[in-house]
């Protein structure tokens, strides 16, 4: 019979809801339950693309002895890390400390009936093995102790949750000037040394993941001072990632992280956020290079989401399983054989794909091979006696026919739950990579959905949802959530200066400032009116995504620059104070954090533009605006002379020049004289700054 998960919408609890384990979802329920049972909790954290999940699911959660001890002795709950980030980070914190900072998933911690955990750790076998304790001795431990010294488990227990809520937040709050080109300076050079000069990354040895938003800031960085060793750190590591198997050279998107040095052999699962992020990067990075690789990547890992994680109506699905038919990776990887059998007669070499795609008898992986770039298409063309151009035509058929023939492979699983702020990140890289390739179909895309996170994840109330599934969106929003929807709104204003997206994202920005905010500075992870949980976290680090402190810090600068109103910069500096010195201590910790410092020391460059966009004057400066990487612009339009309330106040009393269309390129609202020209906005923006930094509103 199906436990209590089969009335949940989360596909990861769903797929528990078979297990001979009488789970709960986390709820009172559940805690009154082991309360009046007075039992321990046995919590698991997961996640549905998660290989070692399903793992430990098949080995123990479905074995009918375990599961018989478990319901025995436990209350046992399931959680989705991806629907209770809370959840996620509180226990997450107690797992590194009991485990030396080792961490990962599955998440399994042992808690009092009130909530407090007692002892954590991730996978345990269902026998000993690789020094490892079988999950069955570690369940009669921890019962022994709940039995046996429970007033020692209770007091450890309570004290380590102490730590937990005094650890949120290190270092002391700082003067401001302690906020300084040289943290700045000091953060960019860590980075820079720690990269590896040979198979990129931001950092040496294996595993190897993205880390989007660190590459970001070495990109305004390089913007910001020209530094040469920035830029090439980063584009060393995008083209790496993207001619390694961390890349799927066939279908397009990436895997969620690198399992070597290399970038070859990745764990296969494909998440939502890992593509929009890095999306968003390639874009910048092709901006500023120039190189049509990095452009083709953009487009082809868009499309990926557009083809096979996009949902009707608008919203976008979670993430793909690195599993199918029970085998890590197995939709992905080739036999010789199967490739030459596949490619005789479409190509003119087939020994040339196998050396530029790095193919042999033997494979990489299992006996099998993972598809990447293992040599320049030029290189190989020379020694297989074929012009580039023969190559070039050869690779692309032989893409096409490979990726139909693996469309008829049982495909990995999807989660198909809608995440808001894995949504609002994927709105924010199809808004940004609309204006800036000028692609009418992703300019539709941000547009639906926008309509989606604004129609079905707002409550009657106004306030946002977490997950959507089913027709069903519930549980209430995180930071996070308000965060990244915030920031899509806003390149979904920029892209179509519609004041609508404008107005939406300064309502949640006052939902924000209402809900999340802690006495002493900066913003709690959970709203005032969210459940009371052991301790109300704030967790102001990067995880795999922004943390929802830094995004806010970031998209408050930028209403700033749009409103005036110095209210959204206090309360974004008051982020920044709160963290104190571990800003400088542990930059790669805290990337978002940095580009929203970089946005404020350098000062956003605030660009009015007054005029129909269809005018060809206004089209002319619309190219120029949006052709280079300008991180530091705010960009707000309106069609005519605008005096509206409704439209952002940087937009204000601008007016046409004598009928015609005509920029301001402002700094603090003090701007320098207006232009009618392409060449004359382009002169202003690619000068030098008009305003000094300590000149008022």
């Amino acid at each position: 019979m199906a436990n209590r998960l089969q009335h949940e919408t989360s596909p990861y609890l769903l797929q528990h809801a078979d297990n001979p384990v009488d789970w709960y979802a986390w709820g009172p329920e559940a805690l009154q339950a082991a309360r009046d049972q007075d039992r321990p909790i046995l919590l698991s954290i997961g996640y549905s693309a998660c290989h070692w999940c399903h793992v430990m699911a098949h080995e123990s959660f479905e074995d009918p002895a375990t599961a018989a001890f478990i319901n025995q002795n436990f209350v046992s709950i399931k959680v989705d890390r991806e629907e209770r980030p809370d959840l996620d980070d509180i226990y997450m914190q107690a797992t590194l400390i009991f485990n030396r900072g080792q961490g990962g998933w599955p998440m399994t911690v042992f808690l009092t009936p009130d909530g407090h955990p007692f002892h954590a750790g991730t996978y345990y076998p269902p026998e000993p093995r690789y020094g490892m304790a079988s999950f069955k001795q570690i369940m009669a431990a921890v019962l022994d102790a709940y039995r046996n010294k429970r007033r020692q488990v209770e007091e450890a227990a309570r004290s380590l949750s102490g730590d937990l809520s005094r650890g949120m937040l290190e270092g002391g709050a700082v003067e401001p000037d302690f906020l300084s080109d040289q943290l700045l300076d000091a953060a960019a050079l860590n980075q820079i040394q720690r990269a590896d000069p040979v198979h990129g990354g931001l950092s040496r040895g294996k595993p190897k993941f993205p880390n989007p938003v660190n590459l970001e800031y070495l990109l305004r960085y390089h913007h910001a001072t020209g530094n040469d060793q920035a830029l090439q750190a980063v584009l060393l590591t995008l083209r790496k990632m993207a001619q390694g198997g961390l890349y799927d050279q066939l279908g397009g998107g990436f895997h969620r992280y690198s399992v070597d040095e290399v970038w070859l052999v990745p764990h296969f699962e494909k998440m939502l956020y890992d593509n929009a992020l890095l999306a968003r990067v390639y874009l910048h990075a092709w901006q500023v290079s120039g190189d049509p690789a990095l452009r083709e990547v953009v487009e082809d890992t868009l499309d990926w989401i557009l083809r096979e994680m996009t949902a009707p109506g608008g919203g976008f699905y979670s993430s793909q399983d690195a599993d199918s038919e029970g085998e890590e990776g197995k939709f992905y990887v080739w036999s010789a054989d199967e490739l030459r059998k596949a490619l005789d007669g479409v190509v003119d070499n087939v020994d040339a794909l196998f050396a530029y795609w790095g193919v042999t008898a033997d494979g990489n992986f299992e006996g099998k091979n993972i598809l990447h770039v293992a040599d320049m298409l030029e290189r190989v063309a020379v020694r297989h006696g074929l012009s580039v151009e023969r190559m070039r035509d050869d690779v692309s058929a032989a893409r096409t026919v490979l990726y139909t023939l693996r469309k008829a492979r049982v495909h990995p699983g999807r989660d198909d739950k809608i995440l808001t702020a894995w949504n609002g990140m994927t709105l924010a890289a199809f808004a940004e990579a609309a204006r800036v390739l000028d692609r009418d179909e992703y300019r539709e895309v941000a547009h639906a959905s926008a309509n989606f996170l604004l129609g079905e994840m707002v409550s009657p109330d106004g306030r946002l949802y977490r997950t959507h599934k089913g027709g069903i969106s519930h549980l209430n929003g995180y930071l996070e959530d308000y965060a990244q929807v915030i920031d899509g709104l806003l390149e979904l204003y920029q892209t179509t200066f519609d004041t609508r997206w404008f107005g939406e994202a300064q309502r949640l920005a006052g939902v924000v400032m209402e809900h999340f905010r802690a006495d002493d500075g900066g913003f709690y992870d959970t709203s005032d009116d969210h459940e009371d949980l052991i301790v109300r976290p704030r967790n102001v680090q990067d995880n795999v995504i922004p943390s929802g402190s830094g995004l806010i810090a970031y998209d408050l600068l930028r209403l700033t620059g749009y409103t005036g109103e110095t209210r959204y910069e206090d309360a974004a500096l008051a982020v920044y104070r709160a963290l104190g010195g571990a800003l400088d201590e542990y930059p790669s910790a805290f990337g978002q954090m940095l580009i929203g410092l970089d946005l404020w020391l350098r000062r956003p460059v605030e660009i009015a533009l007054i005029g129909d966009p269809q005018d060809m004057a206004m089209s002319a400066m619309l190219r120029i605006v949006r052709g280079k990487y300008r991180p530091l612009a705010l960009v707000a339009l309106s069609p005519r002379d605008a005096g509206s309330s409704a439209v952002p106040a940087l937009l204000r009393t601008r007016t046409l020049r004598d009928g015609q269309p005509a920029a301001y390129v402002c700094e603090n609202f003090v701007c320098a004289a207006p232009v009618v020209s392409a060449e004359a906005l382009a002169a202003q923006l690619d000068g030098a700054p008009t305003v000094p930094r300590d000149e008022g509103r």
